[in-house]
């Protein structure tokens, strides 16, 4: 692509009212920001716990500096496998009650090797429609058919099941929570399906990891599924409040994947400081449900003022509430308005979701307080009285 056609592009996607720049976060990532030089209640963050910034964290990440130094100096498989690998994944194996786990540089990654190492040519994954871009990415990488159903159709995945070849090695993967819609994916009819057609499942559980009740395990746990399910994926950023990522199953897969998973062979291991942010973070999740019980609070308090003021959150079922706009053009100014009334919530537009479906994605925090999720409420309110001024204009 010449210099040209770059600046055509560029020129096509503001057109298209899809341009987007970097903001600048001059401070922690705490529900207050510091954000391009003012300051903003933060409702665009994954940080959901409040872990970013806890004091628990840095001290670890901290002391493993001085003890390990900075980096990992090479691939695990070289000499950059650590203690602190090691030990972050036998805390993560507990979580999720699981034989193993594998630590990755990051969920793009984990999410892209995982899938191209399990499944290959003759083989046909089923994937829903809403998954994360690094699951469609893993599913083209993996060369296998694939077959996409529609969003938690369970009826339409059944099909695909019935009618795929009888010699493949069929792969079901699915988020358990849907990063930009919020709701949860039938879990319990997917792992009866894949049972009675003898696939394998594969559950994304980045944005449930540290959420979900009873231990903060994730979905796939609170559901009572994880002796069925032999592939879960998850984060260590999100609610662990730190990079990386990790995959839970058993001693069989951490092997297959450490021996055939090329982007876990061919990159440098995570650093010193963020296993132990990991196992910091992980040790939080574990002892400190109140931190999910306060997430879950701020949720019905936004969620229910957002519902009486007359905007649809669609399906949600969590933390992650989307406010459906449609029109990229008009999201991207509701989004400005609130912004210039010291609330940040971050416009979501096409290729993220399907056209016609841009929306607010609206985050809660643990930490955020019950004066800040008000003064939210009064920024929509007089959001939503000007939309409907002009509506009338």
């Amino acid at each position: 692509m010449g210099y040209d056609s770059i600046t055509t592009e560029l020129l096509r996607i503001e057109e298209a009212g899809l341009y987007r720049k970097l903001r600048r976060v001059e401070s922690d990532q705490g529900p207050m920001l510091r954000l391009d030089g003012r300051d903003v209640i933060n409702f665009s963050s994954n940080n959901y716990l409040g872990l970013a910034n806890h004091p628990s964290l840095c001290k670890a990440a901290k002391e493993a500096i001085d003890r390990y130094g900075c980096g990992s100096g090479a691939s695990r498989l070289i000499s950059g496998n650590m203690t602190l690998h090691e030990e972050l994944e036998e805390k993560i194996s507990e979580l999720k009650g699981t034989e193993a786990a594998l630590v990755f540089n990051s969920g793009f990654q984990a999410n892209t090797g995982i899938l191209s190492t399990l499944v290959g040519e003759g083989d046909v994954i089923f994937s829903d429609a809403l998954n994360h871009a690094s699951v469609i990415d893993g599913c083209r990488l993996s060369r296998a058919k694939v077959v996409v159903y529609g969003h938690c159709d369970v009826d339409e995945l059944e099909q695909g099941l019935k009618d795929a070849p009888s010699n493949a090695q069929n792969l079901i993967v699915t988020e358990s929570l849907f990063s930009m819609d919020g709701d949860e994916a039938p879990l319990a009819d997917i792992v009866r399906l894949a049972e009675k057609h003898g696939a394998m499942v594969m559950v994304d559980e980045a944005h449930a990891t540290g959420v979900y009740e009873p231990s903060g395990a994730g979905l796939v746990a609170k559901l009572g599924l994880g002796d069925r399910v032999p592939i879960q994926m998850g984060t260590l950023g999100k609610a662990l409040g730190g990079f990386g990522a990790y995959v839970a199953g058993s001693k069989a897969l951490r092997e297959l994947l450490i021996n055939r998973c090329r982007s876990f062979i061919f990159t440098t291991s995570l650093p010193p400081a963020v296993m132990a942010m990991g196992m910091a973070a992980v040790d939080l999740v574990m002892r400190e449900p109140e931190r999910r019980q306060a997430l879950w609070n701020n949720c019905e308090r936004l969620r229910s003022g957002l519902k009486e003021l007359g905007y649809s959150l669609g399906d949600s079922q969590s933390q992650i509430l989307p406010l459906m706009i449609g029109d990229a053009t008009q999201c991207m100014k509701l989004s400005e308005d609130l912004l210039q009334r010291g609330l940040f919530a971050q416009g979501i537009r096409p290729p993220t979701v399907p056209p016609g479906t841009s929306r607010l994605r609206i985050t809660l925090m643990a930490t955020h307080t019950r004066e800040q999720i008000d003064l939210a409420l009064r920024a929509f309110e007089e959001v939503a009285r000007e939309m409907r001024v002009e509506d009338r204009g």
